[in-house]
């Protein structure tokens, strides 16, 4: 069989009962891991940065970038019930596009997934120094060699941490990530109601003093910096995605025809609201130009309202987020592996399932080691917008699956069927390739690097050793 006639069937996408999937998920665990993935850093500090870049109006630029990936959630939502099997994105291609374009794509999530936890790792690294530093740790124990030290140790702690959770059970690890989500959205709470009696309508005054569209101007660096509500849009944008993990939990759901929808829209849509709501205020208690100075800018704008200790409680609550994060991509990440290797595209090993959690712990594991290799030595400065370009690719696949399967299986049933596809499916598609071209060059390039040696694998690994192969 061509490699490029080899296509999963809608119907077995889930693969054979020997390599299943313990069901114990439920709508609410859904929506927690969305929101938990999506919520972390970006509400700490991308608010600041797109105020930056764009002013009061970074409100739109919420907006916008919560438009594309509203169009990119929906596609996820038809084929996540269409196609209730882990994999996410990588089997929605398997079985629209066939297996080379499948490989390219779990490269992709692979790609992202990885980056992700590496880098929120080291980003709860930074805020949990402190404590480290009281507990006795050396500073050589506190940052990897690009910063004179020897091993980011936090870093590795928390990679492991958080494997060995989901190595545990999905049902316990998605619970412990329900009550943080809840800290930190109380947090987010506790932020909004201190800052409404000091909310200044003048502050929205001029609204987009950078324009709309992104324009560069003089600034950091020879190329200078793009400013204006897009360029805004592009940043924020990555502080959206992290919705499309819930997709890879489509085997672990007790109702996936039900509860997948309510996961991944309802997730996107408290989100959007969580986001636009804290700028909102954030701008309305501080002016834009003047917050968007400081890295942490809502414990910033507290500690200038006079509230000391809840700056410090907000502060705290950032440490909780970055977990959570973790943990949903993590989970996404060895869920991606577990299939691929079920598929024969990586070593079968992968794809044991323990008996007593009901987890590919091996997997888990392995995922929780690569993320403490990469956190605890290496500088992820340059690459971490790789994570951002695996994402866009991933949405774009998703988009296009969409529009392949309406058109070569149109009258299959579809419990949740994308509303207006002719036009939201494109959307999704257009959007995302706006936002790989805003990418940085050198960003672009890695990512054609990293697909080059990922092509290398499939040719000399995966191309003879899948399954279809031998079908």
């Amino acid at each position: 069989m061509s490699i490029w006639n080899r296509r999963k069937a809608i119907d077995t996408a889930s693969g054979d009962a020997a390599h299943a999937l313990k069901k114990t998920l439920s709508w609410y665990h859904l929506v927690a891991l969305g929101v938990g993935a999506i919520v972390g850093t970006g509400i700490y500090t991308l608010t600041g940065v797109g105020a930056g870049l764009a002013g009061p109006g970074v409100m739109l630029s919420f907006l916008v970038a919560g438009a594309v990936c509203a169009c990119a959630a929906l596609c996820y939502a038809e084929l996540s019930t269409l196609i209730p099997a882990s994999g996410s994105a990588y089997t929605y291609s398997y079985v629209a596009m066939g297996e080379p374009v499948a490989w390219f794509v779990g490269w992709s999530l692979i790609l992202e997934y990885t980056l992700v936890c590496a880098a929120v790792a080291v980003g709860w690294s930074a805020h949990a120094q402190g404590l480290f530093q009281m507990a006795g740790f050396p500073p050589a124990l506190l940052a990897g060699p690009h910063q004179g030290g020897v091993v980011n140790l936090p870093a590795v702690i928390i990679s492991m941490a958080v494997a060995g959770l989901l190595a545990l059970g999905t049902k316990e690890s998605a619970t412990v990530n329900m009550v943080l989500v809840v800290i930190k959205i109380a947090a987010l709470a506790v932020f909004v109601a201190l800052c409404l009696p000091a909310f200044d309508a003048s502050h929205f005054t001029p609204f987009m003093p950078q324009g709309f569209a992104a324009h560069t101007v003089a600034g950091a660096g020879p190329d200078g910096v793009k400013v204006g509500v897009m360029a805004a849009a592009s940043l924020i944008f990555f502080a959206f995605y992290g919705f499309d993990a819930v997709s890879t939990a489509a085997e672990e759901t007790k109702n996936p025809k039900r509860d997948l929808t309510i996961g991944i829209v309802g997730s996107m849509l408290a989100c959007t609201l969580i986001y636009m709501l804290v700028a909102a205020v954030a701008i309305g208690a501080s002016r834009a130009e003047v917050f968007s100075k400081s890295e942490a800018p809502l414990v910033f704008i507290l500690e200038t309202l006079k509230h000391p200790r809840m700056a410090q409680l907000v502060a705290l609550a950032a440490v909780v987020a970055l977990p959570t994060v973790i943990l949903a991509f993590m989970y996404g990440q060895s869920r991606i592996f577990f299939v691929m290797a079920r598929d024969g595209l990586l070593p079968p090993a992968l794809s044991r399932v323990n008996q007593k959690t009901g987890t590919p712990v091996l997997m888990t594991l392995l995922t929780g080691v690569l993320s403490a290799v990469l956190s605890g030595w290496l500088s992820l400065k340059d690459i971490a917008e790789l994570a951002n370009a695996g994402t866009l690719a991933a949405f774009i696949a998703v988009g296009l699956s969409v529009i392949i399967l309406r058109v070569r299986d149109p009258s299959r049933p579809r419990v949740f069927a994308t509303p207006l596809w002719q036009v939201v499916a494109p959307g999704a598609i257009l959007g995302c390739l706006y936002l790989f071209s805003s990418l940085p060059a050198k960003t672009q390039l890695y990512f054609l690097y990293a697909h080059l040696i990922g092509a290398a694998v499939y040719l000399l690994y995966g191309v003879r050793r899948s399954v279809l192969a031998r079908a």
